[in-house]
Formats: C-alpha cells, structure tokens, sequence
C-alpha cells in the first residue's frame, strides 16, 4: 500500500508539469480519448486493452503517462504501478509492475500469510490503421497490434501448482472506435495468451498448454468530456486443474479533473482465484499523462 500511494504521488506530479514550447508535449487529444491504463499496463479501460496509444501526443509529438492501481478484493489485493510512452500517436511502449498480496488466504493456501506473486509486464503496440475520433466520417475503427512479455516470480510455486511456465507472451489484436454523435466510445480486442491469473499464478498448465484466443470488449458513455462511465468483460484460459479460472467483468467511471489527470472508480468481478469464491471489489487508478 505505501508503494501504491507513492507511485500515485508520483502520477499527480507527473500530471502537473507544466507543457513546453509549441505544445508539443500538451497534445492535441480529446479528454479521455487515449483511455486510461488497463491492469497490464497498455492505454485501455481497466481491465480490456484498446488499440489507442498512451499519452496526449498527436502524429507529431511524443507523450506518456504513469499511473497506479488498486484492485482491493475480499481476500487478495493486486497492486500494479508503471509508465507507457506514446510516439507519433503509432507506437506504445510500456512498463508495468505487478504485486498480488494474498493476505490471511496465503496462510490457508499453504504459502504463508501475506504471501504476494509479482509479475513484470513489457508491452509494446502499433496502430495499423484508422483513428478512433478523428475519422468520424467512417466506420472503420482504429486497429493496432500488441505483444506483452510477462515474467513473473515464484517458478517453483508455478510449477507445484500444475502452471508450465514463469514467463509468457501474449499476442493481440484491438479495434477502438469514439462515436462523438452518439458519446461512445467501443472497443473490441482479440488476445492470443496461455497465461493464469493475467500470468500471476504462471503460463500453461496441466488441463492444456497451448495459446487460447481470449476476448476483450468495453463499452463506454461520455456523460460529459470528463467523464466516462461503461461496462467491460473479458474472458481468461482455463489451465490449470486445481482452480477454475472464470471471466472478469467490471463497471467504471472514469473523471478527468485537469487535462492531465483522470482518475478511475470501477466495481470488479475477477471470479473465482486459486479456490477463492466470489472475488468482487474495488478497482482504483489514478493516471498522469503528457
């Protein structure tokens, strides 16, 4: 938790540097039209990665952001912190560190009370083509392409669990489109991944080892240019044979109090974990972005 709050300090720092010279660090986005940050670290929604790319930057600027989140559920806790740089509005790279606290259940599970996975996510993206807002005359959405590389800790413990592996790569496909007429904002993303638990509790399993086309969609409704409110789903692999993995689903609201600041609410529904029933909390993020 001091970890979260300090990189949260961090973000708002972050969101309150002043722009330089020409406006080529300010941007030229819409509010809350580059999304915010999904658990893994990409521009998206909570839980769905979109095919918009991170920072306020248009095809002439480079932008970024860094962002903290909080997913505080019944009986674990997810922290994830990190930062993403967006060039020319066409390429996404970014950094995300995971932490998940299994609190007392670490002590029922057999690990240790307290006992936390950690994970680190690499991502990259590229826009193909489409823009999401600008190209309001078309129906053709913004697409990109997307490779995240997840390593995560505990091999040992991966492996005594039915898990393959501690490390993976996920392959994904999205399609973003911003309706300004109607104040939507769609999303649909198709992931090709073999990880647990987003790769928490490893990759590959007993049950099958082999990658799992996964969907991603959000759907949003721009109250005002501020703020956002809307559902999300996605659906997960099922590998490992001493737990089912069920689909995640959430409801946010999204509120940008500066240009360069948005902070996001959601109600989360992560299923079942590890035997854990009914995993339903608070999904918390805050983003600074340039």
């Amino acid at each position: 938790m001091i970890r979260y709050c300090l990189v949260a300090a961090i973000a708002l720092l972050f969101a309150a540097q002043p722009a330089s010279a020409g406006g080529r660090r300010a941007g030229g986005k819409l509010l809350l039209t580059n999304g915010v940050t999904s658990v893994e670290g990409a521009a998206g929604g909570g839980l769905a990665t979109w095919a918009v790319v991170a920072g306020n930057e248009t095809r002439d600027g480079i932008g970024g952001k860094a962002n903290a989140t909080l997913v505080a559920l019944p009986d674990f806790d997810l922290e994830s912190y990190g930062a993403a740089i967006g060039v020319n509005d066409r390429i996404e790279l970014s950094y995300t560190k995971q932490s998940f606290d299994t609190r007392t259940k670490g002590a029922a599970l057999g690990l240790g009370r307290g006992f936390t996975f950690r994970q680190s996510i690499y991502g990259v993206k590229m826009r193909l083509m489409g823009d999401a807002v600008w190209e309001q005359d078309s129906w053709l959405p913004q697409i990109a392409i997307g490779v995240q590389h997840k390593r995560a800790n505990h091999g040992a413990i991966i492996r005594a669990i039915g898990g393959r592996h501690d490390s993976g790569t996920d392959f994904y496909v999205a399609a973003t489109k911003v309706v300004l007429s109607r104040s939507l904002v769609l999303n649909a993303t198709m992931r090709a991944t073999k990880a647990n638990q987003f790769g928490l509790l490893g990759f590959g399993g007993d049950r099958q080892n082999r990658y799992r086309p996964q969907f991603e969609g959000s759907a949003g409704l721009m109250i005002s240019p501020r703020f956002v409110i809307g559902v999300e789903g996605r659906t997960k692999p099922n590998n490992l044979g001493f737990a089912r993995e069920q689909k995640a689903v959430d409801a946010f609201a999204i509120w940008a109090p500066a240009r360069k600041l948005s902070l996001t609410a959601a109600f989360v529904d992560l299923g079942d974990i590890a035997t854990v029933r009914r995993q339903r909390g608070a999904f918390l993020s805050v983003q600074g972005s340039f």
